[in-house]
Formats: structure tokens, C-alpha cells, sequence
């Protein structure tokens, strides 16, 4: 499993983000049944960064506290049974891992939206990691089924890793 991240901002944060992405990546692929190991890039920017980034990709000229960009098309969410398939377009050719996609999350909106919430910056960047992952294997939240089922996953990695509220 390989993960890399870049921060472009001056935020330093208490905790190793590359770890704590490693573990929420470990979680999400078990709980989802992966028989591969992953790779997943991580950017962490500010405001102005991840507006840029939603306008030019998804024509949404406003700043969101993650962006997920996934790697592969999923026919259902969870199913990799497609990957080797597909293999040229879904793995590394030199580590041979399931290139899942990118996340890129917004200090700003990390910090801001920890104090709203009345939790730790390390629940809060973690909650918004766990939340792309997920998106990354195929989920969504667009209707209120799917919502739910997003939300309990990500609640059984946040557990699972002792990442409470608070």
C-alpha cells in the first residue's frame, strides 16, 4: 500500500498525515474486501487552492472542504472484480498496486470546520479522508440511501481506528 502526500500549505499539523492516511486506507480497503494493495495521492492546499481545483474540474467556482478524484469506474461501489480486466488502466505497472485516485482536502476548511464541530483537527482531517476513500471505491451521497451507507462506513473506519468525536 503506497501512499503520498503533498502539502503546499505552511500548516503543520500534530499528527504524521501520510500515517494517519495509511491507516484510513488499510481500514477502508478491509472493510471493503480489496484483494489488491492500493496507491492514493493525497494534496493538502487552502481555500484558494481547492477552489481552483473545483473550478477547473468541476466547473464549481467555490471553495469545498476534499475533492476525490477516483482512478477507476466502478459498476457497483466496493466491486473490484472489473481491475484486472482492466489492468492497464487500473494498476501501477511497477508496483503493480490498484491505483485508486486523488484527494485534495482544504486546511482551511479542516481547521474552520473542527471548531464548528467541536472536535480535534486530527478527527476532522481524518472524517474528510475516510469520506474521499470511500469515494474513491465508488460511493456517493447523492440520494439518501446512499448517503447512509456512506455515512456507516465511514463511522466503522473512524471507530475502527478510535477516532472519536470531541
Amino acid at each position: 500500500m503506497t501512499s503520498y502526500v503533498e502539502n503546499e500549505t505552511e500548516m503543520i499539523f500534530p499528527f504524521d498525515t501520510r500515517e494517519l492516511l495509511s491507516k484510513i486506507m488499510e481500514q477502508v480497503m478491509e472493510l471493503e474486501g480489496c484483494p489488491y494493495e492500493t496507491s492514493v495521492n493525497l494534496l493538502i492546499t487552502d481555500n484558494e487552492g481547492i477552489r481552483e481545483y473545483n473550478r477547473d474540474y468541476r466547473n464549481i467556482d467555490k471553495e469545498t472542504d476534499v475533492l476525490s478524484f477516483p482512478n477507476l469506474s466502478f459498476e457497483r461501489a466496493g466491486d473490484f472484480s472489473f481491475a484486472e480486466a482492466n489492468e492497464a488502466d487500473c494498476f501501477d505497472p511497477d508496483s503493480g498496486e490498484l491505483l485508486l485516485g486523488d484527494i485534495i482536502l482544504s486546511v482551511d476548511r479542516i481547521r474552520d470546520q473542527a471548531k464548528e464541530y467541536g472536535h480535534s483537527l486530527l478527527r476532522e482531517f481524518a472524517f474528510l479522508t475516510a469520506h474521499s476513500m470511500f469515494h474513491l471505491c465508488g460511493y456517493d451521497h447523492m440520494e439518501p440511501g446512499e448517503a447512509a451507507v456512506m455515512e456507516q462506513k465511514q463511522e466503522e473506519v473512524l471507530l475502527r481506528l478510535d477516532i472519536t468525536r470531541g
